[in-house]
């Protein structure tokens, strides 16, 4: 090869090398103490930086709140403010001591304004007391894998014994979100509950600005102290795959946020296992008019796949190998449950895909009478032979 035909081939080649090095997304420079990024199903990181330091969470403790209320309180109940909750510090829904609202409503004035006298009343209204409640909290963050979290109040107030950690926040939040309720209400922009003793509502727009600034924005909670700093964890959900990060201590918790979801987006991709109607099985259907049924699939399942997990999702199948008559279509047999790296993330149920009558008493004598007369020919051929 000539000299200028060498010079040419190493030219391209450097070119090559730095467009494909500049396609490589870089992780972004942020400015927050604690950061983390992660896929919600799968609990994947995508990013982290000081993940697992223990810092103030302030509101976002509220997070916590939100599942604990949800998980054991009824969202009809009259809770009653007590003096207690009407006279909490830092932000409020301005509760008198007295007022009633329902659970739904003061967890929307804790979710979107970020209500401590809610929080208080909630509490109380479930637990007894807010130490009882907090108690709650941290046994179910224990439960969920936040080992590094401990809380003493439901609203984020300082407190030296109330810590956790970005990549624990971003567990909880990824917990919540399978909980259809906690996603509808952390990610709503504006309601209006009752206000009592005026002629108009509370008017509630929601504080966390990613519901407006970015595109699939769906949760969750910002969160100021003096000692804690900006903190906020977000949630954004694109193409069937939702991500949540977490930034604490960040004096532009907006950038960061949106940032670290760009870059996050980046790194996978959505990959459907599979899809609404998909066949899993077939069973036997005892005194049916129809021998077997199949079972499929209720929904699409979409994951989140990167370049190198692509083989560490399995499915397991979870239904018997008969069912009695009548079978109805849509009705559930089974399950199917979805594992990363032998962790189950998702399940969706099985359904039969039609509806099979139960055989007359007429026929199931008679089927009864064709299979004693089978068996007794089968083992009288037996016998001579």
């Amino acid at each position: 090869m000539k000299k200028r035909d060498i010079f040419t081939f190493l030219l391209f080649l450097s070119f090559m090398i730095t467009n494909v090095a500049l396609a490589a997304e870089a992780p972004p420079v942020i400015k927050a103490k604690s950061a983390i990024v992660i896929d919600a199903t799968t609990g994947k990181v995508l990013y982290s930086k000081n993940a697992e330091e223990t810092r103030y969470p302030a509101s976002t403790t509220k997070i916590m709140s939100l599942i604990v209320a949800l998980e054991n309180g009824n969202l009809s109940d009259t809770v009653t403010a007590s003096k207690n909750a009407a006279s909490t510090e830092g932000s409020s829904l301005d509760l008198v001591q007295g007022e009633n609202l329902t659970l739904r409503d003061l967890l929307y004035g804790m979710m979107l304004i970020s209500g401590n006298d809610a929080t208080v009343a909630i509490a109380e209204h479930i637990a007894g007391s807010v130490e009882k409640f907090a108690q709650l909290m941290t046994e179910k963050a224990h439960q969920i894998g936040a080992k590094n979290t401990h809380f003493v109040n439901s609203s984020g107030l300082p407190d030296p014994d109330h810590y956790t950690t970005a990549h624990d926040l971003a567990r909880i939040a990824s917990y919540g979100y399978k909980n259809p309720l906690f996603a509808e209400i952390v990610s709503t922009k504006h309601k209006v509950i009752p206000w009592a003793g005026k002629d108009y509502g509370r008017d509630l727009y929601n504080e966390n600005r990613m519901l407006w600034l970015y595109e699939g924005g769906n949760g969750v909670k910002t969160g100021y102290t003096d000692a804690a700093g900006r903190c906020l964890v977000s949630g954004a959900k694109r193409d069937g795959i939702q991500l949540v990060t977490v930034v604490l201590d960040s004096e532009t918790m907006w950038d960061d946020s949106i940032a670290l979801l760009n870059f996050a987006f980046t790194q996978v991709k959505p990959e459907t296992i599979f899809s609404q109607d998909d066949i899993f099985k077939t069973i036997r259907v005892a005194n049916g008019k129809a021998e077997v049924v199949k079972l499929v699939a209720s929904n699409d399942l979409v994951v989140p796949v990167s370049e190198n997990d692509k083989d560490e999702f399995s499915t397991v199948v979870d239904a018997p190998n008969k069912i009695e008559a009548p079978v109805a279509k849509g009705q559930k047999i089974g399950v199917v449950r979805v594992l990363y790296q032998n962790e189950e993330v998702s399940t969706t149920d099985l359904l039969a895909d039609e509806d099979i009558e139960r055989k007359s008493l007429f026929a199931t004598l008679a089927d009864s009478i064709r299979n004693l007369f089978a068996f007794f020919f089968k083992t009288n051929s037996k016998s001579e032979v």
